[in-house]
């Protein structure tokens, strides 16, 4: 017997406006929302739990500095995936305004996943991101899509882990409670988002 693989609710997709807001603010009401990727049959899904923002004048930023050729999609159309290789893994970030974006880290897994979801490498390796998926419109795609939160989740804000620069800052947000967050664990709690 065959597994179905899980598809994507009917909860409505998210649009260009929804990523063209200020990256803090996308960064919280991501928590909650659902990433579907694949084609129809074969499709994984996450929710995500746990998430930083990239921000403008933010030196752990990748294009503090400006365009280059790694970073070039963090300058293309809210929505817009920006994959990036880092070792031998690839992480996963979705653009919001011009050069700032969100680092997708955790998610809870809708269906079967052949892999862990924690961490922002094992998360995309999981959703069978690859590096080739840089630049994707996830807004237009027909094989990458968000769709919208039902519930406002309770938050936990906490520092960024992974970078060197800018470490204390606020910025990393996650789903208090969850049991997907990856570690170390923020523990500043934080009001509920809004919208979305």
């Amino acid at each position: 017997m065959t597994r179905r693989s899980p598809t994507p609710s009917r909860r409505p997709r998210l649009g260009r406006r929804f990523f063209d807001r200020p990256t803090r603010t996308v960064a919280r009401e991501l928590l909650g929302a659902r990433l579907w990727v694949g084609p129809p049959g074969r499709r994984r899904g996450v929710e995500i739990v746990e998430c930083e923002a990239y921000v403008a004048d933010d030196p752990a930023n990748h294009a503090d500095r400006g365009p280059t050729p790694r970073n070039r999609s963090m300058f293309l159309r809210p929505g817009t995936l920006y994959v990036y290789r880092i070792h031998r893994v690839v992480c996963a970030n979705v653009v919001t305004r011009p050069g700032e974006a969100v680092l997708l880290r955790a998610g809870r897994p809708l269906g079967p996943t052949p892999a862990s979801t924690r961490g922002p490498g094992r998360l995309a390796r999981a959703l069978g991101l690859r590096h080739a998926d840089d630049g994707t419109d996830t807004v237009a795609s027909r094989t990458i899509a968000w769709r919208g939160r039902r519930t406002i989740p309770r938050i936990v804000t906490g520092p960024r882990v992974g970078i060197r620069r800018a470490v204390e800052a606020p910025l990393r947000f996650a789903i208090a409670g969850s049991p997907w967050v990856s570690s170390p664990r923020p523990d500043r709690r934080s009001r509920p988002a809004t919208g979305a």
